[in-house]
């Protein structure tokens, strides 16, 4: 045959890795006889060798043509067209090959990552199980088949399917990462690391599996341990994907300040550049940035929980009598969330609301969990469904307002929402920031955490509540026994600090200022909450750093009954605020047991809330807007007992007369965003911010009352 010589030789060159001199050869062929179908299809694999695939795609098209049931041709168009980031022509070309061949096993796997990639885990889990019918030894096929079991929350079957893989090729890291990835998914905290363990016993270089441990250590609170991991994790990989946001968080945890300026800068650097660096929720813990969170929160959720394919509402308009509401939360337990929200949920409207809770958690015996239980119309328990199963439970009770309880906190279900199975979907609470999502509509918030001018760092639409965003239960329980100062290890008579928030939240900078305060404050201790691990040692080595007796810091056991907990704040004279993450349900329960708060105004939504609690409660005064200001405060009230004495007489006159501790009245007010909501979708109208209007108070008289306003 005429030219067969110059093609093998063409072959040749190819397989020798001389792609240039092999296209040379095919285009020597093609001029002599411009539809040869092998020069063709070989000057079509140099292209893509060549990275070329404009040029790949331009001849795969001539040669489809020619040829349009050559199977290997159209597998090979699919695999340039994915190189081209054209995903939905490839699949187009896999679907020829196998309308050809159907037992094509090279195009069924590449099909299988290829919708696995796009998120359409039914159809991709189609192809890996053809694949296994040809070969049911096909160990890459088992661990991508478990993958996509694990997405569709079918965790037994995919963890049989890494075993299974396992058992085929024990040695496999990308398996056993996926197989401890899973576990921990599972809260199978042990087995998940003995996975991981093994998989960097075998691949010690693995960057993402040492990501993943430090990750798994966060999640079970042994924060020096994932320091070291983590810090493994970036000199082998220094762009691996948001272990520095990870190792930032983990260092603030423990308070090891030693190099945290240097790495903060470094993420924020990374983090500007729009690299996978820090989780959302990271991103508002370690940042003072609206622009950054944003981003973040975006990127993220385009690269974790991406929209579905198919939104399962499609536009109807449920006919209730009453709006059906949605709570969507892992936390209706003892937890934060619960505490503040129980009592709201109690007094909701049942004639003009129909609510559900649907809790991601077992169900668990404590008080918190009983109440949330009883005070909902309706509480189901999910937590072994998938997000795909819960989103089409939540379109079949044709739920109008779905509200997310949670963001990207630990234990969150964003992809739920991502199925949109509800109309209207809203973040509130949970999460301190924008989740960056085009499925969440609204978020709830109040002009002081969320300033107007803060807006376009928002992805969703802005509810203005009139007082606070923040629900709060004005029936809250405290133990009556007694505790004494001495049985709290604090001074009978010196001036007690007091500062509950989480150890992450603590700066060196605001360590500062409260080491300051200590130093020109005679006899005042530091009241802090007690943690596990070194960060006690850390603390009171930086105090030592900073010319304070370590005993001046003094650390409060955590006790099994929150009203205890509450109940020992009446030991302390002034609790101090955190920044940039201040303190939310720690400083709403400070100004409920009758303790003034010191707080420093922050740029962002998480830096803003004690603000927003103390304008509630009519205590504008404690609001400072810088760490001098702060400072000087702090300091006024400490050495003048009289300022303080007024401060503590105003708000435990105005605990019973101001809107913070009104959970009737911020239950209206919030009822009255959701009925907005439900009035625009009815009228056909998208999603648009406005504002709450202030709903009189029986209890005081001259309450302001602001006009709806249409942003």
């Amino acid at each position: 045959m005429q030219g067969s010589g110059d093609i093998e030789k063409a072959v040749t060159l190819f397989r020798s890795g001389n792609a240039a001199a092999a296209a040379q050869t095919c285009k020597a062929v093609l001029r002599r006889d411009g539809r040869n179908i092998a020069a063709l299809y070989l000057l079509a694999l140099t292209a893509m060798q060549q990275r070329d695939c404009v040029e790949a795609e331009r001849i795969f098209a001539k040669l489809t043509k020619l040829n349009p049931n050559a199977a290997e041709i159209w597998a090979n168009r699919g695999n340039n067209l994915i190189a081209m980031n054209m995903s939905d022509r490839a699949r187009e070309a896999f679907d020829r090959a196998l309308a050809i061949e159907p037992k094509f096993l090279e195009v069924l796997y590449n099909r299988g990552k290829l919708l696995g990639d796009a998120r359409q885990l039914e159809d991709a889990l189609a192809s890996y199980d053809k694949c296994l019918e040809i070969m049911p030894q096909f160990a890459d096929a088992l661990n991508n088949r478990g993958a996509i079991l694990a997405q569709l929350g079918r965790h037994d079957e995919a963890l049989a399917a890494f075993d299974k893989c396992l058992a085929i090729t024990p040695n496999a890291p990308d398996t056993l990462k996926n197989r401890g990835n899973l576990l921990v998914k599972l809260k199978r905290y042990d087995e998940a690391l003995a996975s991981y363990d093994k998989c960097i016993t075998i691949a010690p270089v693995f960057a993402e599996a040492w990501n993943n441990v430090g990750m798994l250590l966060i999640e079970t609170k042994r924060y020096e341990e994932a320091a070291k991991v983590l810090g493994r994790a970036l000199q082998l990989d220094p762009h691996a994907e948001y272990a520095i946001g990870n190792l930032v968080y983990a260092r603030q945890q423990f308070c090891g300040w030693d190099d945290l300026p240097a790495l903060k800068s470094k993420l924020v650097d990374c983090m500007q550049k729009g690299e996978p660096a820090a989780s959302p929720f990271l991103s508002i813990a370690v940042t003072d940035s609206s622009q950054l969170q944003l981003q973040c929160a975006q990127a993220y959720v385009a690269k974790v929980y991406p929209p579905a394919g198919r939104m399962l509402w499609r536009g109807e308009r449920h006919a209730h009598e009453r709006i059906r509401i949605a709570y969507l939360s892992a936390d209706f337990r003892d937890h934060a969330v619960a505490r503040l929200i129980a009592g709201m949920f109690e007094r909701h409207d049942r004639t003009k609301f129909d609510t559900v809770a649907i809790s991601f958690a077992p169900d668990n015996s404590d008080v918190m969990h009983r109440r949330i239980k009883s005070a909902c119309g309706r509480y189901v328990e999910v937590s072994k469904r998938s997000d795909r199963e819960v989103a089409h439970m939540l379109r079949d009770m044709e739920v109008d307002i779905a509200v997310d309880l949670m963001g990207f906190t630990q234990d969150a279900r964003p992809g739920i929402l991502a199925f949109r199975p509800a109309p209207i979907q809203v973040s509130y609470l949970g999460f301190a920031g924008t989740m960056g999502a085009a499925y969440v509509d609204y978020v709830i918030a109040d002009r002081r955490v969320l300033p107007p001018d803060s807006e376009s760092f928002y992805a969703e639409k802005i509810v203005y509540l009139p007082d606070t965003y923040m629900a709060t239960d004005g029936t809250m329980k405290v133990a009556d026994t007694p505790v004494t100062r001495a049985e709290a290890g604090l001074p009978v008579d010196g001036f007690v600090f007091c500062g509950f928030n989480q150890h992450f939240k603590i700066t060196p900078e605001v360590f500062d200022v409260w080491m300051r305060l200590l130093r020109r404050v005679d006899g005042s201790v530091l009241w802090l909450t007690a943690s596990g691990g070194s960060t006690v040692n850390n603390l009171r080595r930086e105090a030592e750093r900073r010319g304070v007796a370590a005993e001046r810091l003094v650390f409060a056991q955590r006790l099994p009954q929150h009203e205890d907990h509450l109940a020992r704040h009446r030991l302390a004279d002034l609790f101090l605020d955190t920044l940039p993450y201040n303190a939310h349900t720690t400083a709403s329960e400070a100004l409920w047991m009758g303790l003034p708060v010191v707080t420093c105004l922050g740029s962002t939504f998480a830096g803003r809330v004690a603000a927003s609690l103390l304008d509630a409660v009519g205590l504008p005064e404690l609001v400072t807007t810088s760490h001098v200001e702060y400072e000087a405060l702090a300091f006024k009230l400490a050495t003048e007992p009289a300022a303080l004495d007024a401060m503590r007489s105003k708000l435990s006159a105005h605990r019973g007369t101001h809107a913070l501790f009104d959970t009737d009245r911020f239950r209206r007010h919030i009822e009255s965003a959701f009925t907005t909501m439900h009035e625009r979708h009815r009228r056909g109208e998208p999603p648009d911010g406005f504002s709450v209007s202030c709903i009189e108070r029986q209890r005081v008289k001259n309450c302001i009352v602001t006009s709806p306003r249409i942003i």
